[in-house]
């Protein structure tokens, strides 16, 4: 677990109380049964339920309300499980705010929505707790096996989707563990590491093979694997970050927002990581600057707080109302002590062996952009310095160059670096090749990732199971 120093100062006493209590836990650790219940019968069982509407996996949330709401929580898992792979890791870091409990018809009316993420984390994890959640062995065994790239959440959910339906499947990951940004990225105090570890455990009970530590186009080949099984899917996530030019962008003690994340999570794994232990990784007592304003550099901030840094800033180039990232999320950031600094966008570093400041631009909000979007536009003469030992870029990622680094300059990808695939079934142009989440969408969420590996591996089943009545029927 992340560990903190002090709480902020400037936060409210009774936020100070509860982050002194449970190390600045999300509001949902102590939901308790009666709290379930009492959230799920406001729900009004809607003729038009815009929750599951607005759900990427269409998750079947009135029912499973409605059991919560009369005790039945078993049955209110078995209906929950249905339509996700991971339930309690979306209970904790879905969006709910943007996706369902931003469309509950009760929030629609003003009367504050049901808090259908916290709920869902609570039945799964009552499951987990009861035993009711057991590894998905199938009924029969497959011949055909399907080697999966990537063991992030896309992966994961396609895997266990197939192992259910007997196929033979192997995981490939370069990390040590399984579970790719939800291990790596995402700071513990939002998903604590044993729900997805626990996960990887029941997937291996269930006989999906790991091969960890291999890196395609290093270990081993794109080829050697695709020859070694009867299809593969590509569920690798982006990872390249995106990067700042400008004077001083070399300068020591600017890092990269996953490498941040990275040494942060192994640590809290007990890991050796001496980039923290050294202080280069490690927030505590600097001024710390995040530039960005999505989800990673939410985490990053809010990581920062839990380190102990002396002061903390993220500096967006848009304002409050166009940030990209959750509300939710900034809302929490500012209660902990995070200093917004909206309308700026960094010039360039400042420093002589190591960086000492950000050199910044005020911004203004000018005409909009073929998205809609207000164009940022720089004030002249504004520029200030903000004091920085320790600059975090967290400007989103984008796609590695698979054909390239895998030596398979036949899978298609767009302008854009992502892979190529028919939006039905997730197949690429090349025989037996599929591609899901990050990889095909760009950056997006863990619930989109999870919907397109379900999908992907239903489209891989009807694949095996068409081809087999053609050859029957010859």
């Amino acid at each position: 677990m992340l560990k903190f120093v002090d709480v902020p100062r400037g936060m409210p006493e009774k936020r100070a109380a509860e982050a002194r209590r449970d190390d600045f836990g999300e509001i949902y650790r102590e939901f308790a049964a009666a709290k379930a219940e009492e959230q799920s019968a406001r729900c009004s069982q809607c003729g038009v339920p815009y929750c599951q509407q607005h759900c990427p996996l269409h998750n079947n949330i009135p029912d499973w309300l409605k059991l919560v709401a009369e005790d039945r929580l078993e049955e209110a898992y078995q209906v929950s499980q249905a339509t996700n792979t991971f339930p309690e890791i979306c209970g904790r870091i879905c969006p709910q705010d943007r996706l369902c409990e931003g469309n509950c018809v009760i929030e629609q009316s003003g009367h504050g929505t049901v808090t259908i993420g916290a709920v869902e984390k609570y039945i799964t994890d009552t499951a987990w707790e009861k035993g009711w959640v057991k590894p998905g062995k199938p009924l029969k065994e497959r011949p055909e096996s399907v080697g999966v790239i990537g063991a992030g959440p896309g992966g994961l959910a396609a895997a266990d989707v197939l192992r259910r339906r007997g196929f033979q499947v192997t995981v490939y990951d370069r990390y040590d563990r399984s579970g790719g940004l939800m291990i790596y990225g995402i700071p513990g105090f939002k998903l604590e590491k044993h729900v997805v570890t626990r996960r990887n455990a029941q997937l291996e009970a269930a006989g999906v093979k790991f091969v960890l530590n291999c890196a395609v186009g290093e270990d081993r080949s794109f080829e050697e694997i695709r020859s070694a099984h009867d299809a593969v899917l590509i569920a690798t996530g982006v990872y390249k970050s995106r990067d700042l030019g400008g004077p001083g962008a070399g300068l020591p003690g600017i890092k990269r927002a996953l490498d941040y994340l990275t040494a942060s999570n192994r640590h809290g794994f007990g890991d050796s990581v001496p980039d923290y232990t050294s202080g280069e990784l490690n927030a505590q007592g600097k001024n710390v600057v995040v530039i960005g304003g999505g989800d990673t550099a939410m985490d990053c901030v809010r990581t920062a707080i839990r380190q102990g840094a002396k002061s903390v800033k993220c500096l967006y180039r848009r304002d409050k109302a166009n940030m990209p990232g959750s509300q939710r999320e900034v809302a929490n950031a500012e209660e902990e002590g995070v200093e917004f600094v909206w309308l700026a966008a960094p010039k360039g570093f400042v420093g002589d062996d190591k960086v000492t400041g950000v050199r910044v631009a005020r911004m203004r909000l000018g005409a909009p952009d073929v998205t809609g979007r207000q164009t940022p536009e720089e004030i002249e003469g504004a520029d200030y310095t903000e004091p920085a030992d320790l600059v975090i870029k967290a400007l989103g990622f984008d796609p590695e160059a698979l054909p390239t680094l895998w030596g398979c300059e036949e899978l298609p990808v767009t302008r854009w670096g992502t892979v190529k695939t028919d939006h039905r079934t997730h197949m690429t142009a090349m025989e037996g090749v599929y591609a899901v989440g990050d990889i095909v969408r760009g950056a997006s969420l863990v619930v989109w990732a999870i919907r397109d590996g379900r999908e992907a591996a239903d489209a891989i089943a009807a694949k095996f199971d068409a081809d087999a009545r053609v050859i029957a029927a010859e």
